[in-house]
């Protein structure tokens, strides 16, 4: 068997869990991380943006989050980030609110909006807890008192799975060890535990020995590699230009304290022409 693609690509968790044949995978996954966080379980989702031939990694408007709704009319946006991309936090309210508010119409009632449920699967950390589960709404501080249940935001952190206790069976812990990838040796035992896991492997076997698939994954891991490159090409280049802002403005002191442009070069690196330029 060739190798298995990498579940935590975007483009191939949607083919996984967001398409309509596979609607019974997400809806167990979703179960599993309610449960766990003390709610009932849903009996039933529609898919909002199921996955289509249109969902290619050429497209740059291609959206490979997955998003649902309850017969009641709750939503839910599944989002995987394989990369950092910083400000997550802000990032993750600003979707849900423009999620939230694009329920209305103009002139319908506030009464007319449904909780809105962000779920987000992370392969990186980014919270101050051990935990790889992390559920937030909106509660008064001392008493916690609910404001709304409209609210609510998961963080599911991949890299914090090897500290949670191998004695736990069963549950969102295997869905997400499935999704981590990191030893498929263990992949009997985890259907053993969570028997609805099979599909899920079955169909990640399936799109791994499709040549198709593979090239289309092959050119979203790249341009996911190439964005989290350029993003990090610019946050070092905003370090570079701090810095010598900050040597800028020593050496501006410096100068005005009468020092001679020789020493305030040695001092602080900054070239003699360059200084002058000040």
């Amino acid at each position: 068997m060739r190798d298995l693609l990498d579940p935590k690509n975007d483009f191939v968790f949607k083919r996984i869990f967001g398409s309509e044949e596979n609607k019974d995978v997400l809806l167990v996954f979703l179960n599993r991380t309610f449960q766990e966080a003390g709610e009932p379980p849903l009996s039933e989702i529609i898919l909002m943006n199921p996955y289509t031939d249109k969902d290619s990694p050429q497209d740059k408007q291609s959206i490979f989050d997955i998003q649902a709704k309850t017969t009641e009319g709750k939503l839910i946006n599944i989002e995987m980030q394989l990369f950092n991309r910083y400000d997550n936090e802000k990032r993750t309210l600003y979707y849900w609110s423009k999620q939230y508010a694009s329920q209305l119409e103009e002139g319908q009632p506030y009464k007319n909006l449904k909780k809105c449920v962000t779920i987000n699967i992370l392969n990186f950390s980014i919270l101050p807890s051990d935990h790889y589960h992390n559920v937030f709404h909106l509660r008064e501080d001392r008493s916690g008192i609910s404001l709304t249940d409209d609210l609510e935001i998961h963080f599911l952190e991949l890299s914090k799975l090897n500290h949670q206790p191998t004695t736990k069976s069963g549950g969102l812990l295997n869905w997400l060890l499935f999704l981590k990838s990191d030893n498929t040796d263990n992949w009997e035992v985890l259907k053993m535990q969570e028997p609805e896991l099979g599909k899920a492997m079955t169909v990640l076997e399936f799109l791994s020995q499709d040549e198709e698939a593979r090239r289309l994954y092959e050119m979203r891991q790249k341009a996911l590699h190439d964005e989290a490159s350029l993003r990090e090409g610019a946050r070092e280049e905003g370090e570079r230009q701090g810095e010598l802002r900050g040597r800028l403005e020593v050496a501006v002191k410096m100068i005005a304290k009468g020092m001679d442009l020789e020493s305030v070069s040695e001092l602080t690196g900054i070239s003699i022409e360059e200084l002058k330029k000040k």
